[in-house]
């Protein structure tokens, strides 16, 4: 981040930050490690609060070499040691398997020490059902208005839990003080959607069904379930990743242009497109599973759960009529990679030779290639003359980098950083409302009440044969083809 860019983003008030799920692994890999990371690149308030909270046994010296331990395994720059004693200064943390008396306390306490006007920030680290039983237990607290809190994803697991979860939410916190995460629209190449589109005469007057032939949204990852499968059993790819982070970047594809780029306008367009979004059929999906996951510690031996899901969805509006957008993503596949990728329609008359007609068709269709992974970069394939005296076609490409365009920064935000900043100034911009989240899962209700049964496929595979079958007679662009 660059000195003009830090300037920019405001500095938040004082802060309590109260963590729940502080010896968990999402805290040890990002939270504590990416608020350290906010202090060093001066975006923490002058004077904050980081309180711990957990089941676990801790006490504060121990939270606090267990946060030194994970910046220390975060890969990120540990900085000096007056940096982390003024982190670890702020480090305190509470017990809560015998109750929340003690953590009521240390807010008290933090809250004493810190300006009069300071903001309270509560972070839910936490699986749904453990969320539900400790916001009621926050709401007791009676922490008072316009305490901020933030929710992990899933967001439920279907309709009525998603319902359930934000009437408790709702029970305790206003709408605009709550904050639902989604690390994927944190990064740079995902609001790189909007400048692209907004920013440059080139690329809007042709986003429609006009000249886009499809839209594929492609998140392969070489990683197997990790340990996590009683986490996976309930949950599966598709609540993992589809309804959670690939439908909202789909938001961001097809959505108008917004009235402003302030965060309530940015919301109802994005939200539009959702409500434009038809129930999935069943038979417009694929659910797989890789060979091994039922040897897996923590998984029925008779499991039906996916590890793998391929969606053909659509946007029923003026706009993309017509225009299937197909979202996939799986692990232990061939390469994990994060890949938006925009196909243009082909030309409505073939003028080339023949060889140049198969060349076209084995190629397929133009199109751009966003890599949503860090740093990112966004590519364009497209069919051009090869030198030489005959008319003959070859594949070409067109690349833009983020890393060799904008060049590298240790202060840069990854997402989690980026979102946790926008929360404390209270930036909605990157967030759900509790409308779009049930709203999704309206989409999903008919694919969860009677998904089809989900087929084995090769670990280091592209996931089942099926879902070639889904895209035809188009193909898929598989992440390799985009190196």
């Amino acid at each position: 981040m660059t000195s003009r860019q830090q300037q920019a983003m405001p500095t938040p008030r004082d802060q309590v930050i109260v963590l729940f799920g502080a010896s968990g692994d999402l805290a040890k890999r990002k939270l504590l490690p990416g608020m350290y990371h906010l202090m060093r690149a001066g975006l923490m308030p002058e004077r904050f609060r980081i309180i711990g909270a957990a089941r676990k046994s801790l006490d504060a010296e121990r939270f606090r070499e267990l946060a030194l331990e994970a910046i220390r395994d975060s890969g990120r720059k540990a900085g000096d040691r007056e940096a982390w004693e003024r982190f670890s200064d702020s480090l305190r943390f509470a017990g809560v398997r015998e109750g929340f008396e003690q953590l009521g306390e240390e807010v008290a306490a933090a809250r004493e020490e810190l300006a009069e006007d300071s903001e309270t920030l509560v972070y839910l680290s936490l699986p749904p059902k453990a969320m539900e039983a400790t916001v009621e237990e926050v709401g007791m607290l009676d922490l008072g208005d316009g305490v901020r809190v933030i929710t992990e994803k899933p967001f439920g697991t279907d309709l009525a839990s998603a319902r359930t979860l934000n009437e408790r939410l709702h029970s305790v916190f206003a709408e605009n003080c709550i904050f639902r995460i989604d690390h994927y629209l944190g990064r740079e190449a995902v609001q790189n959607l909007l400048a692209l589109r907004f920013a440059n005469g080139m690329f809007e007057p042709v986003w429609n069904r006009n000249h886009i032939d499809h839209v594929q949204i492609d998140v392969p990852e070489t990683l197997s379930i990790e340990m996590r499968g009683s986490f996976y059993e309930g949950t599966g790819a598709f609540r993992d990743m589809i309804v959670t982070h690939l439908f909202q970047v789909l938001g961001f594809v097809a959505m108008e242009p917004p009235t402003s780029l302030e965060p309530k306008a940015l919301g109802v367009e994005r939200e539009k497109v959702f409500e434009s979004m038809p129930r999935l059929r069943p038979e417009d999906v694929v659910r797989g599973q890789y060979e091994g996951y039922r040897d897996e510690d923590g998984v029925a031996e008779d499991s039906d759960t996916e590890t793998f899901v391929a969606v053909k969805a659509f946007v029923d509006n003026w706009r993309w009529e017509g225009v299937p957008f197909y979202l996939r993503s799986g692990k232990r596949l061939a390469e994990s990679r994060h890949l938006l990728t925009v196909a243009y329609k082909q030309p409505p008359r073939r003028m080339f030779p023949l060889d140049c007609d198969q060349i076209a068709e084995s190629f397929g269709h133009d199109h751009l290639t966003f890599e949503l992974g860090d740093p990112g970069s966004i590519s364009a394939s497209f069919l051009a003359k090869v030198p030489g005296p005959r008319i003959e076609l070859g594949e070409a490409h067109m690349r833009f980098s983020y890393a060799d365009n904008f060049g590298g920064n240790d202060h840069a935000l990854d997402p989690y950083e980026r979102l946790i900043h926008d929360v404390m100034v209270g930036d909605r911009t990157l967030f759900s409302s509790s409308e779009a989240i049930e709203r999704l899962w309206e989409v999903s209700e008919l694919l969860l009440t009677d998904p089809p049964q989900a087929i084995p496929y090769e670990p280091g595979s592209w996931g089942p044969k099926e879902t070639d079958q889904l895209i035809a007679p188009r193909h898929w662009h598989l992440p390799s083809d985009h190196v």
